[in-house]
């Protein structure tokens, strides 16, 4: 896995988290929910994306 996307994992979680203290500290508790869900949805689609791109290496490696 590269480094980058671990970085880029870490920066959501905690922009997500920053957002997620201020929206209900502010009484935004559905907006801070969904926030939660969009940071969550987002890191998933790059982690499926890794995936995708390792099972298409492994692929090629034994010419499946």
């Amino acid at each position: 896995m590269e480094v980058d996307l671990i970085f880029k994992i870490a920066a959501i979680g905690i922009i997500v988290s920053v957002l997620n203290q201020v929206l209900i500290r502010s009484g935004r508790e559905e907006q801070a929910m969904m926030t939660t869900l969009t940071g969550l949805i987002v890191v998933l689609t790059m982690v499926i994306n890794q995936i995708k791109e390792l099972f298409v290496t492994i692929k090629y490696l034994f010419e499946l």
